[in-house]
């Protein structure tokens, strides 16, 4: 009898053992597919904060790398009129003034590209500084202010824009493509203009989903 009972307490406790390493071996697993489904979703906010605000903050560091290494050439042989615009808005300095009477839009475009630069107007964000050899990147909110870009919709190819800056003057420019592509894509900041000068628009569609695009190039006499 006492064998009987010896060998049921056995068995209870062996049973209490096997239960005891199922639960910890099932949390460890669930706390393991737990850190998992935070880290994709880390990386996931971090895809989408980089979609819907910074298109090229590692691009735009880059390409600064790439200025101070390759300097840009300034067309000389033409003289443009010229224009004074103010040195500063808001407390940024002011590189230039973009006027697209199509669309009634007049705005200074700030030198420093950041989030709070583009909550007060549009700001460099790419390439050659503005009227120079090269494609001058110019970013924007389509926030319905007067001062932003949420008409660019409403543009049409042949439309004209104009581009004064303090160096070269006052440049016409024609717009040639409009087109939307995924935040990913960055082909419309390439520099390779032919030794021309260019202008790009960029801004968000409403849900933020895609890029609006606008190429101009300079009107050549």
């Amino acid at each position: 009898m006492k064998e009987f009972k010896r060998k049921k307490q056995k068995r209870i406790i062996n049973y209490i053992m096997i239960g005891t390493t199922l639960s910890i071996m099932i949390w460890f697993s669930v706390q393991e597919y737990k850190d998992i489904q935070v880290k994709k979703e880390k990386i996931a906010q971090t895809e989408s904060s980089y979609h819907t605000q910074n298109i090229g903050t590692q691009y735009h560091e880059k390409q600064q790398e790439e200025n101070t290494s390759n300097p840009v050439i300034t067309g000389l042989a033409k003289e443009y009129p010229k224009e004074e615009i103010p040195k500063q808005y808001k407390g940024y300095t002011v590189i230039a003034k973009l006027e697209i009477p199509e669309i009634n839009l007049e705005t200074y475009i700030l030198k420093q590209y950041s989030k709070n630069a583009l909550n007060l107007s549009v700001t460099k964000f790419w390439g050659a500084d503005p009227n120079q050899i090269g494609n001058f990147c110019v970013a924007g909110h389509n926030f319905q202010n007067k001062n932003m870009f949420h008409n660019l919709r409403n543009l049409k190819i042949g439309n004209q824009l104009t581009l004064s800056d303090a160096s070269i003057g006052k440049v016409e420019y024609q717009i040639y493509d409009i087109y939307m592509v995924k935040p990913e894509d960055v082909s419309c900041l390439s520099q390779e203009t032919n030794g021309k000068r260019e202008v790009t628009l960029i801004t968000c569609t409403t849900d933020s989903e895609k890029r609006i695009i606008v190429k101009a190039k300079e009107i050549e006499a």
